[in-house]
């Protein structure tokens, strides 16, 4: 009998819409308060330099995985095309942030639905959320996205309904000079290109879990096509939509401090605009985005671990074992669950994010890397188009990754320390390559 492997069952459509509820729709709402704090209100500047940035990424990301249409995502691309210690380090800190993505998930949600119902601890609302999350990802992954088209339609509904509060609100004030809508974009008065890169260097973090698309190659029909696709599509919308989210934000608040709450300032700018029917309904819609991004992330994580598993680079009997039924990798998703339990105890908020970002960023960083090796190095054709993304994603991810706090840069290096020794063992001091398995190749080219 043949080991059971993934399904491919997901179209363009699919996968578009498992990006933008991995990422959020209301990505920018919860850090509407600080990055307007940081970039004295120039958030709608920082959330569209960060759409460039990270389109430049999109793009590394998508064409890598048309030369490798596999689940392993980025530890497969830097693998395969640099050297498969390089690739097993950098699968090594896509773990890092694929699980801590669950885990700050579950202690927002868990403090979000502590405003609804007080009464019930921090700790009962951790295990409900990690409970959730896993027993999403455990149904199989054509349930999982019929989900996110649930939650996408749903959390669409409420920035519509933002929109209009908003709409009525901007036009009740007298003042409807032209200058009054140009201000978002640049105010004089207040701008500071310093300000504005402290901003963006929070602002990106609205476009932190696009690349979890490509960790689907194995369940999408036609990779080399859609995968590319949907990658720079969802960078594309949740670009546009984010910028226009925070810009209408700012017409109804144009100033850029005196929130009553600054991590939830776009809470309190929905209920000026809407009054508190408004107020709760963002709030609740808040928590249900993040429910859709952790349980996204979740099922994420679940496919890096499978596909490092399948390669060795991790113990292969747990990690690339498939249920028979369902088609998806339930040890990893079991795996994922309890440490996203685990962590809601043991780490913030602020230093979760934090560390989340140190794993996504080196990850970035080796995907542009290993794009630009491969279309411009190694091409029998040098192009400028094959240059310039690859190297623009590159050089703004090495920048946020710099900017980091140094508890973060530290215990994130503790982190790769310990992928490092473990690869040096696995691979007998790297005098042996991982062998990476061949990928599903039906329906792939």
């Amino acid at each position: 009998m043949s080991t059971p492997g993934l399904n491919r069952v997901l179209g363009l459509k699919e996968l578009v819409l498992y990006g933008i509820v991995l990422i959020q729709p209301t990505a920018p709402m919860p850090l509407y308060g600080v990055v307007c704090q940081q970039a004295k209100g120039h958030v709608v500047t920082t959330i569209l330099i960060g759409m460039v940035a990270m389109l430049s990424t999109a793009i590394s990301y998508g064409r890598m995985a048309r030369a490798y249409p596999s689940a392993g995502s980025a530890y497969t691309y830097v693998g395969r095309e640099l050297h498969p210690a390089l690739g097993n380090l950098t699968g090594w800190a896509m773990i890092f942030d694929y699980i801590l993505n669950p885990i700050i998930c579950v202690i927002w949600c868990s403090k979000a639905a502590m405003n609804f119902v007080p009464t019930v601890p921090f700790a009962a609302w951790a295990v409900f959320f990690a409970v959730l999350f896993t027993l999403l990802n455990l149904r199989g992954i054509k349930a999982s996205s019929r989900t996110n088209e649930w939650i996408t339609a749903g959390l669409g509904v409420v920035i519509i309904l933002f929109f209009v509060a908003a709409a009525r609100t901007i036009w009740r004030v007298p003042d409807h000079g032209a200058s009054r809508f140009l201000v978002p974009f640049y105010d004089p008065t207040t701008f500071s290109w310093k300000a504005v890169s402290t901003g963006t260097s929070i602002a990106m973090l609205t476009y932190i879990g696009f690349d979890g698309i490509s960790t689907l190659s194995e369940e999408a029909h036609d990779p080399r096509r859609n995968i590319l696709l949907a990658t720079v599509l969802t960078c594309l919308l949740t670009g546009i939509l984010a910028a226009t989210q925070v810009y209408v934000a700012q017409l109804v608040w144009p100033r850029h401090e005196g929130f009553p709450d600054v991590d939830t300032a776009f809470v309190f700018i929905a209920g000026q605009a809407g009054g508190p029917a408004l107020f709760f309904t963002v709030n609740l819609a808040l928590l249900v985005a993040t429910v859709g991004s952790g349980a996204g992330s979740h099922l994420a994580a679940g496919r890096l671990l499978y596909g490092m598993g399948r390669d060795n680079a991790i113990p292969n009997r747990f990690f690339s074992a498939v249920d028979a039924r369902t088609q998806i990798p339930r040890n990893n998703i079991l795996l994922v669950g309890g440490l996203a339990l685990i962590g809601a105890f043991a780490v913030s908020y602020q230093l979760g994010a934090e560390l989340l970002n140190f794993g996504a960023f080196i990850g970035f960083m080796g995907v542009n890397i290993a794009a630009f090796v491969r279309y411009y190095v190694r091409a029998s054709k040098r192009t400028f188009l094959n240059l310039v993304p690859p190297l623009i994603g590159f050089v703004v991810c090495l920048y946020i990754w710099w900017s980091l706090r140094p508890p973060a840069k530290l215990a994130g290096t503790a982190w790769l320390a310990a992928g490092l020794l473990f690869g040096a063992w696995k691979t007998k001091g790297f005098r042996h390559q991982v062998e990476f398995a061949a990928p599903d190749e039906e329906s792939a080219s």
